[in-house]
């Protein structure tokens, strides 16, 4: 996936959830940010930020925050992005070599799985999966970790996932890491005990835990190779 015209600032502070005052070519501006996590280890005074400009004069902010630099990691922080990422990957056989049918925002039970996809092999039957995508930002001395902060849908999501499962279809959920340079995947209990249980849970009933990393450039993302998960 590709962002057209990019640019740099200098972030200086984040009064709003999706708002942040990033300092561009020598003036403050108020900007987009297009991440609904804390970010906190992220966003920090003074570091160096990539903004999306935009032409749209609909839109009450001229840029959205999509990247950021931490020492040596360029991280991409566009919510939107992994979902975007992983439609490019499931076209080109990450899952399924074969690709019959691919679906996004697909319903089930009381929940919207990020895609429903059936394929498989050329020889063998077609087999019908559920698709979770988690977009990971969270970095801390090569280990990337999910989620940054409490997400209850995030535990629905594992439960539904579940019952796909003993319903026969098959399911993963893909925690797509934003960045590139990390050794693993896990968990993190920390912030929120209850979804790494649940996620445990979901890899004991057969639902397949997948993490992968990514290339990132300042106005690129593409999904690279998998990472190991490490659920204990």
């Amino acid at each position: 996936m590709h962002y057209d015209n990019i640019i740099s600032g200098t972030f200086l502070r984040r009064p709003k959830r999706f708002l942040a005052i990033v300092l561009i070519g020598g003036q403050e501006e108020e900007v987009h940010v297009k991440n609904t996590g804390r970010c906190k280890e992220l966003l920090r005074p003074g570091v160096r930020v990539y903004l999306q400009q935009h032409d749209d004069p609909k839109r009450k902010t001229k840029y959205s925050l999509i990247g950021v630099r931490k020492e040596n990691l360029l991280i991409n922080m566009d919510s939107q992005a992994p979902n975007k990422a992983v439609g490019e990957w499931l076209r080109q056989g990450g899952i399924y070599p074969y690709i019959e049918e691919i679906k996004a925002e697909k319903k089930y039970g009381n929940s919207r799985f990020d895609f429903f996809i059936r394929g498989g092999n050329l020889m063998e039957e077609t087999r019908d999966a559920f698709v979770e995508v988690k977009g990971v930002t969270l970095e801390e001395d090569g280990t990337a970790w999910f989620p940054d902060a409490p997400t209850e849908r995030g535990v629905k999501h594992m439960e539904e996932l579940i019952s796909c499962m003993e319903e026969g279809y098959e399911a993963y959920i893909i925690f797509v890491i934003q960045m590139k340079g990390v050794h693993c995947f896990r968990p993190n209990d920390r912030t929120h005990r209850a979804f790494g249980d649940t996620l445990r849970k979901a890899a004991g009933a057969g639902v397949h835990v997948l993490a992968v990393d990514c290339l990132i450039s300042e106005d690129t993302m593409e999904i690279d190779e998998e990472v190991p998960v490490i659920l204990n």
